[in-house]
């Protein structure tokens, strides 16, 4: 049984990154119309401003393990144990795969219970499975080193997989990324029916304060998970991972010319070009559309998968909060939008 989500492309946006420059059309798959519009508006601005900067700032993805000591004497000397032994601790990884480097790991102790927080990097897959794997393997070898530290849990909830936590926000997972772009005063009379000053303003007032009230934690945004899902599911990704996948930060400034300079900062995109899901014939012809797409280097693509789905937050983002700046406009283009689908 297939359960079809309406998938229409938006674009082409052009994207300016250190890896590679373009124009790239974005897939989305929803059942909330007004969304494409939405996302397509943000992207005439982008183009009209001469396109969007894209940077990957980081890469890893996390699996953690829960272990309890009988004294917490156990739990110091295997930090000091997995500092002296990186190399025996790559080589028990190189036993489940030949793609996964370990980057980091943190130590969390409560009482006598150890919390170990792995980062992989896991090349071109998203790499749930392939972390999980590679955190079983690492559990293994301090069991077998340290006779008086026992198993809990191949997954202690300081991943942290989907699900929102402070941690993800602050160190990141998956691949952590930022959008920007300066949009003049100008564009955003004419293309936006506002101003970089009412953005800003609102941006302000609605993303951060009103984030904060709400106990929002380390996120400040609109509705970055709207465009996330709907990319994920056009591309034959994890639809869950937008729980962490959504937690991010809008800024909004107003330069010295006047202009809005407008950008997203998503750490927490998890994605990848290879990998379950992808092996669907629709998916694998919509991936192999994209104008990056390289088929001899799958890590270059799914770091131009992450830099497009952080291009389609950037655009449903600014297209939303220059809506709500005008009374009435939110609800009556929905309600224009939907009713023209029914019809």
């Amino acid at each position: 049984m297939i359960t079809g989500v309406p998938t229409k492309l938006t674009g082409p946006i052009k994207l300016l990154s250190s890896e590679w420059r373009g124009e790239v059309s974005i897939p989305l798959a929803t059942f909330e119309v007004p969304l494409w519009a939405s996302v397509q508006r943000g992207i005439k601005l982008a183009n009209l401003a001469g396109g969007l900067k894209v940077t990957l700032i980081q890469e890893g993805m996390t699996r953690s393990i829960l272990l309890e000591c009988d004294q917490i004497d156990e739990a110091l000397k295997l930090r000091e144990w997995l500092t002296k032994h990186q190399n025996k601790l790559q080589e028990a990884i190189d036993a489940t795969s030949r793609f996964v480097k370990l980057k980091s790991w943190h130590c969390e102790l409560v009482a006598h219970l150890i919390f170990l927080r792995f980062t992989f990097d896991t090349d071109a897959a998203a790499g749930h499975n392939m972390a999980t794997k590679a955190a079983e393997a690492l559990q293994n070898l301090i069991l077998a080193n340290f006779e008086h530290l026992h198993y809990v849990s191949i997954s202690g909830n300081y991943c942290v997989d989907k699900k929102n936590s402070a941690i993800n926000g602050i160190l990141g997972r998956g691949r952590s990324v930022l959008a920007e772009a300066v949009i003049s005063k100008e564009l955003c009379q004419k293309w936006l029916r506002t101003t970089p000053e009412a953005i800003a303003a609102l941006n302000l007032k609605k993303n951060l304060i009103g984030s904060i009230i709400a106990g929002g934690v380390r996120t400040a945004n609109a509705h970055f998970a709207n465009m996330l899902l709907a990319f994920y599911l056009a591309l034959g990704q994890d639809g869950a991972n937008v729980v962490e996948g959504s937690q991010g930060i809008s800024y909004a400034q107003v330069d010295a010319s006047g202009d809005l300079y407008f950008a997203v900062n998503l750490p927490n995109i998890i994605i990848g070009s290879v990998g379950n899901g992808k092996e669907h014939s629709e998916i694998k012809d919509r991936l192999s559309e994209f104008s990056f797409w390289n088929p001899r280097d799958m890590r270059f693509n799914a770091r131009m998968l992450a830099l497009t789905a952080a291009a389609a937050v950037w655009a449903g983002e600014l297209s939303l909060l220059a809506a709500q700046t005008n009374p009435q406009e939110l609800v009556r283009t929905h309600i224009l939008l939907e009713r023209k689908r029914k019809h």
